[in-house]
């Protein structure tokens, strides 16, 4: 699967080591910075460029690290088609694919450790879709992105 990575300036070392696992489980990972700790990146900017390249189809699926995870999947979820989901433990990782089709993981690097991010990114890629009885929700949730895109809603 081809992988796309992003991070803020909190979290070079843990987007890079997640990268190396995944590279060594056969996956080809596409590095969207920042990649220098301690100069200042905004999570927004790296957010959205990630979230683009997922939409565009210019890869697949994708790992977004800043502090928490929060802020940077915050932007993410503004482009649309985009479900980032922040996940701390591998069990929200595999539902949240398998339940709710999400195609960006976010970690917090001052949330989890090296070890843990692993467990977690694993449980990501290699959960499946189910569909079925969830369809119809992550259906509901593309229809309020719609309505909201379209102006539908006043």
């Amino acid at each position: 699967m081809k992988i796309g990575f992003g991070c803020d300036h909190t979290a070079v070392e843990l987007k890079l080591a997640l990268m190396e696992h995944l590279q060594e489980q056969g996956h080809e990972c596409v590095d969207y910075g920042t990649k220098e700790a301690g100069v200042r990146m905004d999570y927004p900017v790296i957010g959205k460029r990630v979230a683009e390249a997922v939409t565009s189809g210019e890869v697949e699926k994708a790992v977004l690290v800043c502090g928490t995870g929060v802020g940077i999947s915050l932007s993410a979820n503004k482009v649309p088609g985009i479900r980032a989901a922040v996940c701390s433990e591998p069990y929200t990782a595999r539902m949240t694919v398998r339940h709710n089709n999400a195609n960006i993981l976010a970690v917090g690097a001052r949330v989890v450790g090296t070890e843990l991010a692993k467990m977690i990114a694993d449980e990501f890629f290699q959960a499946e879709y189910e569909g079925g009885r969830h369809e119809v929700r992550v259906q509901m949730l593309a229809d309020i992105e719609q309505e909201y895109c379209t102006g539908i809603h006043q």
